[in-house]
């Protein structure tokens, strides 16, 4: 038996106290197989639509940008989920270390906001998947079927999400393996419909659409999963090397995610309304044979499901490092109501997709960016998280700063989003919701204001990084906060996660 099938189908305990090196028994491959599942849904060919459709690009340059965007940002995630076996704990806990434990609830708030949102449009695009196979089938489901779709879909990623760790990396290799090879056969009869040769002649785009398309998939792919890559990193051994976790990072999720754009790229060429579907799902499966839509819309809800599931699984453990007083698997019960929520307004009110989507990604990714930009700039040069400081939210801890806010951090944090928003244009079609002050520059007018928001952040802490640590070491823990009369909380003590193997050097991470 695999050493992730140990603890399949039982539900995982831990919350966010930092794994133990004992219990340290994952490995490398399984972190390919959770990124290969988690972006084999559809929704990478409805991004690949907007390049040729929306930005302007021609097909090679579509791939380009899926290549650069997707495979970067990914790079990103691999680079942050180091910090998870470093520390053993997850990203939004480690996050206390830079934030301080109060701090740190603004970053984990957005975080959370963020795969609630991710969690709802995949549950609402699988929903719409097997409200199709119904219909396919001669039965109209209506609004209570349209409901009960819902719900059998966010019970399936949510009881996923609750088992845990182990059943969440067995369940994820096992998705790939077999809808994997089916999401293939889709693409290959998808791939025949496609006009080639006016497919491959369109005229190329300027380069700022290019750098536009870019910031777009960036924004539509890794960058959503900045803050969720260490909760499954905290399973490996300390000694696994940095390196290795970045590699297969990149290569599981672009594997999926360059052969779907791709796809979608060329499917533009000849149906431009695929990018700005209501149903994304319906107006690809539209193009396939009749006797082969069944096997498709199914194939499509499965591989939603399985990047539905890691996001609730994060996001629950977001809840809990925010300090929400739950076990993690009440967590996941709150952001199922939640998402149940999202999902049936999409699928029976709005019934709109695309517009909400790209709203969502674009405000997404300022305050991610930059909470990436001051968290990796930590990662850099640390060593070693210190597991019970992590947990010690008590007035003169560790990671307590003043107030229990390292107001280096989080001031940063807060005036690199803006800054990001000031270049930013929200809206869809002609409605225009917010458009910042320097939106019509070049910057804005590509949609980087996340690049803004994620360089800014990164380069004043750069400068501050400095600062914390020359006050970490010359300021008495007890006197850096005028709080002695706060009464001390229950310690939460738990195993050394192995801090003396946690000292190898940045070269290794």
């Amino acid at each position: 038996m695999s050493k992730f099938a140990r603890g399949v189908g039982v539900i995982e305990t831990r919350g966010i106290e930092p794994v133990p090196a004992s219990e340290r028994t994952g490995t490398v491959a399984g972190l390919f197989w959770l990124w290969l599942a988690a972006n084999m849904g559809v929704l990478g060919i409805t991004l690949g639509a907007a390049l040729v459709a929306l930005v302007g690009l021609n097909v090679w340059q579509a791939l380009v940008v899926a290549l650069i965007g997707a495979g970067g940002s990914f790079a990103v995630v691999g680079w942050l989920s180091t910090s998870g076996k470093l520390g053993g704990a997850p990203g939004l806990t480690l996050s206390r270390a830079v934030f301080g434990v109060r701090g740190n609830w603004a970053p984990t708030l957005v975080a959370w906001l963020g795969f609630v949102g991710w969690e709802t449009v995949m549950c609402t695009t699988a929903s719409f998947a097997l409200v199709l196979v119904l219909v396919t089938l001669g039965v109209t489901p209506g609004v209570f079927g349209t409901v009960l779709v819902v719900l059998l879909v966010v019970a399936l990623a949510g009881a996923i999400g609750w088992f845990g760790h182990a059943t969440i990396m067995w369940i994820q290799k096992w998705l790939t393996v077999v809808f994997g090879a089916a999401t293939l056969v889709v693409v290959v009869f998808l791939a025949a419909t496609v006009d080639w040769v006016s497919a491959l002649s369109l005229p190329a785009a300027p380069l700022a659409a290019v750098v536009g398309g870019i910031g777009f998939i960036a924004a539509g792919t890794g960058i959503g999963w900045l803050a969720a890559g260490p909760d499954y990193a905290r399973y490996l051994p300390v000694s696994v090397p940095g390196r290795r976790i970045v590699l297969v990072t990149v290569i599981g999720a672009g594997i999926p995610l360059l052969l779907l754009i791709g796809l979608g790229a060329l499917m533009a060429t000849t149906d431009s309304a695929l990018a700005g579907a209501g149903d994304p799902v319906a107006a690809i499966g539209a193009a396939l044979p009749a006797w082969m839509l069944i096997p498709y819309l199914i194939t499509a809800a499965m591989g939603l499901i399985a990047a539905a599931d890691l996001s609730m699984y994060s996001s629950g453990l977001s809840l809990l490092a925010g300090g929400v007083p739950l076990k993690r698997t009440h967590a996941v019960l709150i952001d199922a109501v939640l998402i149940t929520a999202g999902s049936l307004y999409i699928t029976v009110v709005a019934q709109d997709f695309f517009g909400p989507f790209t709203t969502f990604l674009t405000l997404l990714a300022l305050p991610l960016s930059a909470w990436a930009g001051i968290f990796g700039i930590d990662l850099r040069h640390r060593t070693e998280y210190h597991p019970d400081a992590l947990l010690d939210t008590s007035p003169g801890g560790e990671y307590w700063y003043r107030h229990g806010v390292h107001w280096g951090a989080l001031i940063t944090w807060l005036v690199a989003t803006v800054l990001g928003l000031m270049f930013t244009r929200i809206g869809w079609g002609d409605q225009i919701w917010f458009a910042g002050p320097l939106v019509d520059n070049w910057i804005g007018q590509n949609a980087l204001g996340w690049l803004v928001a994620g360089l800014a952040a990164a380069a004043v802490y750069w400068v501050l990084e400095p600062l914390r640590h020359h006050q970490a070491a010359s300021v008495p823990r007890l006197l850096a906060d005028p709080e002695p009369d706060s009464p001390q909380q229950p310690d939460e003590i738990v195993p050394d996660a192995g801090r003396a193997a946690a000292t190898e050097s940045a070269e290794e991470k």
